[in-house]
């Protein structure tokens, strides 16, 4: 028995796409289009055959089908999706194509109006990726924001701490004029605002 078909070293080892990210993800919504125009025209011609058997009561399908007329997209609108397309990061690829799938499925539209529906799923997609990236940016800039604190700063120049002597005026100083400081605790210390000159 021969080991050569168990073993895969005759097999050239997969390789990874030589093409830009950009291009797989437009090569991939174009396909998806295209499957999905190809998918709303079949389910367009069984409904108008199934109309078509119910209004004459006889189906003629059997005998002869005749060529369906297919949609195709104008090269000037093919062109304009292609660059919206073009615009949309790999990682929100998936997720317009679960959109248009979803919209798809909800509305059962015609096939001309396959192509506006993803172009608004397309749109929807860029919008939702400016406002993720404008989040990233203030993200960014608040994190990249030097760290000091206003509060602390002012509080440093105005007080200074001294451990055994008290000269902070208080509320009831007019009491405590007349009774002699406490002793401190040395591990306590004083709070003293500089002296205006």
């Amino acid at each position: 028995m021969s080991l050569i078909p168990w073993l895969r070293w005759t097999e050239a080892p997969p390789r990874l796409s030589s093409r830009r990210p950009a291009e797989m993800v437009l090569e991939t919504l174009m396909m998806e289009l295209a499957g999905q125009m190809r998918e709303a025209e079949r389910q367009q011609w069984e409904r108008s055959n199934a109309v078509r058997k119910v209004c004459t009561g006889v189906d003629y399908s059997w005998l002869a089908s005749a060529p369906r007329p297919t949609y195709d997209l104008s090269p000037g609108e093919r062109l304009q999706l292609e660059d919206v397309c073009a615009k949309i990061h790999p990682s929100y690829c998936g997720p317009a194509i679960l959109r248009f799938r979803q919209l798809l499925a909800e509305q059962e539209p015609e096939v001309q109006e396959v192509s506006q529906l993803f172009r608004s799923v397309l749109q929807e997609v860029l919008e939702r990726m400016k406002q993720e990236e404008e989040a990233h940016k203030l993200t960014r800039q608040w994190s990249l924001r030097p760290r000091g604190n206003l509060a602390l700063a002012t509080f440093k120049t105005r007080a200074r701490i001294s451990p055994f002597t008290s000269d902070i005026r208080t509320i009831s100083e007019d009491v405590e004029r007349d009774t002699p400081p406490p002793l401190r605790t040395w591990s306590m210390p004083e709070f003293r605002a500089p002296k205006e000159d």
